[in-house]
């Protein structure tokens, strides 16, 4: 229920951010609140197309944090926590970005995410089931996997790819939505009711089209950050790691965060699958030189 909540609420604040920015960029370019035409409509996709999918990237950290429990290893107060700190550290500087914050999370199941607004600026958190169910080797790889992926800059790049795609679903929906309100429902002013369903339905269309879009590029970002882990631990380690994810049932992250964990849940059309199946991922490294 707090994680609906805190979803929900934050959600609210964006859109309230977005609005205010509209209604501050609109007349800055001359253009009416309500004014018709293709202009607006290219201004209104992009604010809210793009700078919804930027300001959760910003607030990527401090959602995480609020979503899972992650709790920031600020002093290591166990030898396990030295450990986990201290090979981010090595990583990180192999990878040459700048040090994560390293977490962990209270789940049963073994994952880890990455998220964060910038290769320097980044969040790796990992769960006590990774923790307690992998060997040192194991989740050494997994680090590796998750510090690739700040590396390669998979989160900006990811949400670029999203705002992008979303800006086109904002304006191509309503296009859509006019062109069914004046063709079939003969509507000549303003929006009638032809406009709306049509908008909605063309919206929801475009939007599982671009979902399969996203979901291809994060499965191809998942066989490269697993090459960057093997590179960082050691392929012996990375595929070490991956088998024993297969071993355990899935593990499952928020929604929101699925797309940077080690591993995603499963799904019921491969299309929409944020991750490739660890068969596919372990023997893409087993074939690897």
């Amino acid at each position: 229920m707090k994680r609906v909540l805190l979803f929900v609420l934050t959600n609210l604040a964006v859109l309230l951010v977005l609005s205010v920015a509209l209604n501050i960029l609109l007349p800055l370019l001359g253009i009416r609140p309500g004014q018709a035409g293709i202009a607006p409509l290219l201004v209104y996709a992009a604010v809210f197309g793009m700078g919804g999918s930027f300001i959760s990237l910003a607030m990527s950290k401090w959602m995480a944090k609020q979503m899972v429990g992650a709790q920031v290893i600020e002093q290591p107060q166990t030898e396990l926590e030295a450990w986990l700190v201290n090979t981010v550290r090595r990583q990180a500087e192999l990878a040459g970005i700048g040090m994560p914050e390293v977490a962990i999370y209270d789940a049963p199941e073994p994952n880890a995410f990455a998220t964060g607004m910038s290769r320097n600026n980044a969040l790796v958190a990992v769960s006590t089931g990774l923790l307690r169910s992998m060997t040192r080797d194991e989740a050494e790889a997994v680090l590796g996997h998750e510090i690739t992926h700040i590396a390669n800059g998979d989160m900006v790049t990811l949400t670029l790819i999203q705002g992008v795609l979303n800006t086109f679903v904002i304006v191509f929906s309503r296009l859509v939505g006019q062109f069914i309100d004046r063709a079939v429902f003969r509507n000549e002013e303003g929006y009638g009711a032809g406009y709306f369903i049509a908008t909605m339905v063309a919206q929801l269309l475009f939007g599982l089209l671009a979902s399969v879009i996203v979901m291809w590029f994060s499965r191809q970002r998942e066989f490269r950050a697993d090459r960057g882990g093997a590179s960082l631990a050691g392929r012996g380690k990375m595929i070490a790691a991956l088998q024993r994810l297969k071993a355990a049932h899935e593990p499952t992250l928020p929604d929101q965060l699925a797309a940077f964990g080690i591993t995603g849940g499963r799904s019921l059309a491969r299309l929409f699958m944020s991750h490739p199946p660890l068969d596919e991922r372990i023997a893409a490294l087993q074939q690897a030189a």
